[in-house]
């Protein structure tokens, strides 16, 4: 898109000045006409092409004199929207040369939002001397931190205003962010219930088919690589969320939390049982059937039919 405006603006720019400002021709009568004398036309019309080559290598050395276009030149709108395009470190050496233009604070508004959708300083009125370019400095180093400790992490969002000292803030915070590292985020989480809790409550699972809204859940709060008291927390948790999302359908097919939780369980066992190559002996539909009923006896056959073909198709759960 960049190199289409470039030359947009460029064809603009050489048809207002007629090609005169460099020599290269002048206008007669609405007519192009060579600006130097018969000898070197005729020179330059016996070389192959003639005198479209000639324009067209005058006009590169006219580019590669003049550099490309100033965005300065351009309306701000559109200076505006070929800069959006960039992402931190482009932009910052843009401002080396537009220094007004990639400074502007509304482009590094939109790097921080885009980034980090959430922080309690968007809600605030802005101290003085506040800068969104500072600002998207701040967050990428608390990020780093939190990769290398999530409680120190933590502590510099608050340390610098970004953060309230909120469970639901900070469950907000993790929430609309995209560069934690999972396995420390899961760590973090482990030891914070009372963020997982509110972490949980920002799920909707309003008609989702129940897989599908277990792997939304665990793309949020991945879930531990080995069976334990934290994965039965987090099964609990979805369990009743997903219940309270869904109480319709729940009395319709006679689902309770607890039958949405054995249901959660099998179809994790189910998963690792499809997916992984050292299981020879793949569990069939109806073993599944079979098996998932025995634990959960008012759920129907069809239902779990489901739940199988499902897994079967898409794959792991918790993937």
């Amino acid at each position: 898109m960049g190199q289409g405006l470039w030359r947009i603006a460029r064809n603009q720019q050489l048809q207002q000045q007629g090609y005169s400002g460099q020599g290269y021709l002048t206008r007669e009568h609405g007519r192009r006409i060579p600006a130097s004398n018969v000898s070197n036309t005729s020179h330059r019309k016996q070389a192959q092409g003639g005198i479209d080559i000639y324009h067209l290598l005058k006009t590169r050395k006219s580019k590669e004199q003049e550099g490309f276009i100033n965005l300065e030149m351009l309306p701000p709108e559109l200076s505006f929207t070929i800069l959006s395009y960039l992402n931190a470190t482009d932009l910052c050496l843009a401002s080396c040369v537009w220094q007004d233009l990639a400074n502007d604070e509304l482009l590094w508004q939109g790097l921080c939002k885009s980034t980090w959708g959430h922080c309690s300083i968007y809600n605030k009125n802005p101290p003085l001397g506040f800068s969104f370019r500072k600002l998207y400095m701040q967050l990428d180093e608390g990020s780093l931190t939190f990769n290398a400790n999530p409680d120190e992490g933590v502590n510099y969002f608050m340390s610098k205003g970004i953060l309230d000292d909120s469970p639901k803030e900070i469950a907000k915070f993790i929430f609309c962010t995209r560069t934690l590292n999972w396995k420390k985020l899961r760590i973090y989480l482990d030891e914070r219930r009372d963020v997982l809790d509110d972490l949980v409550t920002l799920h909707n699972f309003r008609n989702q088919f129940l897989p599908n809204a277990l792997r939304e859940f665990f793309r949020h709060i991945h879930a531990p690589e080995e069976r334990g008291e934290y994965l039965e927390t987090l099964i609990t948790k979805f369990s009743h969320r997903f219940c309270a999302c869904n109480p319709d359908l729940m009395r319709e097919l006679g689902l309770s939390p607890d039958a949405v939780y054995v249901l959660c369980y099998s179809l994790i066992l189910l998963s690792i049982d499809l997916t992984s190559p050292h299981v020879k002996n793949k569990m069939s539909k109806r073993e599944f059937i079979r098996n998932t009923r025995r634990a959960a006896q008012n759920i129907s056959e069809d239902f779990v039919g489901h739940l199988y073909d499902n897994i079967y198709l898409i794959g792991h759960v918790a993937a």
